[in-house]
């Protein structure tokens, strides 16, 4: 394989042959849309219990707290053991959790206390959880086809939040919140059955597995030595603390107390949001390298734009619209930010490397889940979103600068692949 590898729609496509990631992706497509399922009726039990944006801020720093402590844990794990293993026990955790949630609602026993426990258990679970997925779904594929699975993993995930939040918004409405969990923990089913089919990692060469078992400070010490996977951990680590809170914790608020509207409208509001998100992942696939961080700075001024916009408490058809393009704008640079990062690391360091990332998303939520939920108490929800909307493009765009020639350049690992063989997972499919 040449250092150059060049993408094609119809070569990216080629990950969905028959084959352990296509089980994966079905998998995950059900269990993603139960997840998003609780994720919005979670949001709406917290905001038929308080009106705080700041309480909101507090279970998402309940979650965040021991994924800040435990995400490299679990990416060293996710190098070192089988994958499989590690997946089942943490699906195995979530589906506890989402029975006993939908048990004390549909009891009447529900307070924001236990929310805040089950939200740290969650934590727990997804500090092996998402560095163990982030780095299964490479070694599932060849190397040249990292861009186009990750893509569609991406799709997937969102396209299941978009049918996930609808689905919960009409199941409040017509059963109540309770429901909305107890379908999430059926969801699990399906992915669980996937990991089962998948096959188990294979021993490498004692050097390798040296290396996998060589602490979690070489992930740290690669993504400070490489410039772009490093400014790509930059870039996402912005987004977490300047956007997501505003979409993963004030939406609830922001519906009721701005929009003046309902769960159900909530929920079709975030379900056409992944609209914009499945289209952005999709659009990812064969996308040539060079005009990635082209496009990442584009997608930053239109996040930057539409929640501006949103600021302005506009209709909800407009707030509809201006969803649809942040969340296009976010999925597509996640997206490629992901794939930047992916393709560079090497396959004995790829648990560790993607625990780093998902630090700059998850490990910050804590911090970030505070902070604009606080200034939106304190200042007011319209004028935090515009802030948050100017500090967020001023910085992103001045990281996508930086390394605009080097994110168009190979990887040493693309390049010499001699020196890195291929996962003995992907030799095999």
């Amino acid at each position: 394989m040449s250092g150059e590898i060049k993408l094609t729609t119809h070569n990216a496509l080629r990950v969905l042959r028959p084959g352990p990631f296509r089980r994966y992706i079905i998998g995950s497509a059900i269990s993603d849309t139960g997840t998003w399922m609780q994720v919005m009726a979670q949001g709406w039990v917290m905001a038929t219990l308080t009106t705080s944006a700041f309480m909101l801020g507090l279970v998402q720093l309940c979650a965040g707290l021991p994924m800040l402590a435990l995400t490299m844990i679990g990416g060293a794990a996710a190098d070192r053991f089988d994958k499989r293993k590690i997946l089942l026990i943490t699906q195995y955790v979530q589906i506890a959790i989402a029975i006993s949630i939908g048990w004390l609602i549909w009891s009447g026993n529900i307070a924001i206390w236990q929310i805040f426990i089950f939200a740290a258990i969650l934590g727990v679970s997804n500090s092996f959880e998402m560095p163990t997925l982030s780095a299964l779904v490479p070694e599932l594929v060849k190397r040249d086809e990292i861009q186009g699975a990750i893509s569609l993993d991406r799709s997937v995930f969102h396209g299941s939040r978009m049918v996930g939040f609808s689905l919960s918004g009409i199941l409040i409405s017509a059963w109540g919140m309770a429901s909305a969990f107890f379908s999430n923990a059926l969801s699990f089913v399906a992915l669980i059955v996937a990991i089962l089919s998948l096959p188990p990692r294979q021993r490498g060469t004692a050097e390798e597995e040296e290396k996998r078992a060589s602490g979690i400070k070489e992930g740290f010490r690669y993504i400070a030595k490489d410039r772009p996977s490093l400014a790509m951990v930059m870039l996402i680590a912005t987004q977490s603390v300047c956007i997501f809170p505003i979409i993963t914790v004030m939406m609830p608020l922001y519906v009721r107390l701005v929009l003046h509207l309902g769960p159900d409208r909530l929920g079709f509001l975030m379900g056409a949001s992944a609209v914009g998100s499945v289209v952005g992942s999709l659009f990812l696939i064969g996308l040539p390298r060079e005009k990635r961080v082209a496009l990442m700075m584009m997608c930053v001024m239109g996040v930057s734009i539409a929640i501006f916009g949103m600021s302005r408490a506009p209709t909800f058809y407009v707030a509809t619209a201006l969803m649809i393009i942040n969340s296009l704008g976010l999925a597509t640079n996640f997206g490629l930010a992901s794939t930047i990062v992916q393709e560079r690391a090497p396959d004995y360091l790829r648990g560790r490397v993607s625990a780093v990332f998902m630090l700059s998303f998850v490990g910050l939520m804590p911090i970030a889940g505070l902070g604009v939920t606080s200034l939106s108490d304190f200042i007011g929800m319209p004028t935090a979103l515009m802030i948050a909307a100017i500090v967020y493009g001023a910085i992103t765009l001045l990281i996508l600068a930086r390394v605009r020639r080097q994110c168009c350049e190979p990887a040493l690992s693309e390049a010499a692949p001699a020196e890195t063989p291929a996962p003995p997972v992907a030799a095999a499919v």
